[in-house]
């Protein structure tokens, strides 16, 4: 499998956003990606299509650090309003219809709704990806059983999809379970090294009869093609502040798997149960950790302390501290539902789409 490990410096770190496109007054879905991408004084390597017309992606160039790169999100979304985009940062678009889905007209995505069907016509879904650049493939492979055993904490700091079709689900992330229905998702196995990596994805793709490995969607991979370990599977963040601090703490862990690759892992069904739990529950979630269920606001603060010396060194110990802001003032969900209480699901979508203006950040 050819590769670009190595190219750019070991530890650099990007972020890809998807961001949903409503209505400026009704905010309801707005199909509208084509206008708005032909409209955004930004190039193609940083706005993008995603796979639904209401949808759009956002993404950075290669940074140095969380901050750097949440920075240039910033730039970008105030450059996609500047296009004439009413933009919403959630996982689910909360009151949307089932089935208000118009797919981009573009080869990948003709050939997703072959093979999806119906699953992918239920309603857009938004999350936020993490890139880490990685020296070489088996340091790729270290990093990324490293980042396993946290995909439970990084599901429920991040969990910003409690409403589904105008209701509460009743979840913390509502998205998690839509996903799941895709095929190739979920955790991945702990592998030995890239030519055990490499292997399943080339028996992955016979058996699914595609040779592209970015058909591929678990919770975290390697993606060659960049260079990078991405883990793939937060809701996107109306906050930056938010965003920039599960990328930051993406970053440490990555930091840390490098200098102490772990020697064996988890299975990947104990890994997706503790994940459901975070997706469900969110910050009240109780998760896998050292051997038995932890209160996931612990096990943050743990690791977080594990993390700052990694978090120092990168440039990203201030994003970082994001972290303890969101345990204190809490998630997404939960302001989310805060809203829906002040004023039912208008005031929720007014207060989704002020959250995603807030772009100020200091440069």
């Amino acid at each position: 499998m050819e590769h670009a490990f190595g190219t750019s410096d070991p530890l650099s770190i990007g972020i890809e956003e998807e961001l949903l496109l409503v209505d400026p007054s009704t905010h309801a879905l707005a199909h509208v990606a084509e206008r708005v991408l032909a409209a955004v004084d930004l190039p193609e390597a940083l706005a993008a299509h995603e796979a639904f017309a209401s949808e759009i992606e956002l993404r950075t160039p290669i940074c140095r650090d969380a901050s750097e790169a949440v920075g240039t999100l910033a730039q970008a979304r105030t450059a996609a309003r500047g296009a004439g985009a009413t933009l919403m940062a959630a996982g689910l678009h909360p009151s949307a219809k089932w089935g208000d889905v118009r797919l981009t007209e573009k080869e990948r995505y003709r050939t997703l709704d072959q093979t999806m069907r119906s699953l992918i016509r239920r309603t857009p879904e938004c999350a936020l990806h993490v890139h880490v650049g990685a020296p070489d493939p088996d340091a790729a492979i270290d990093i990324l059983n490293g980042l396993r055993a946290h995909l439970p904490l990084l599901q429920g700091l991040g969990a910003n999809s409690p409403y589904w079709f105008g209701a509460d689900s009743g979840l913390a992330s509502a998205r998690f379970s839509i996903v799941r229905a895709y095929p190739r998702r979920g955790v991945p196995r702990f592998f030995s090294g890239w030519d055990e990596y490499a292997d399943t994805v080339r028996a992955t793709g016979a058996a699914g009869d595609f040779d592209d490995y970015t058909w591929i969607w678990w919770d975290a991979r390697a993606h060659p093609k960049l260079g990078t370990v991405e883990v793939r599977e937060i809701d996107v963040q109306a906050s930056l502040e938010d965003a920039a601090a599960l990328a930051a703490l993406v970053h440490a862990l990555a930091a840390q798997a490098l200098e102490s690759p772990p020697d064996e892992g988890l299975p990947a069904e104990a890994i997706g149960e503790s994940s459901f739990r975070a997706s469900r529950d969110g910050l009240d979630a109780t998760i896998l950790h050292d051997g038995g269920l932890r209160p996931l606001r612990d096990v943050a603060r743990a690791t977080v302390s594990s993390v700052a010396g990694h978090a120092r060194e990168l440039g990203s110990a201030e994003a970082l501290e994001g972290i303890e802001r969101i345990l204190r003032e809490g998630g997404g969900a939960a302001r989310r539902r805060a809203a829906a209480q002040r004023g039912g699901m208008q005031e929720l979508l007014a207060d989704l789409v002020r959250d995603t203006e807030g772009t100020a950040w200091p440069t």
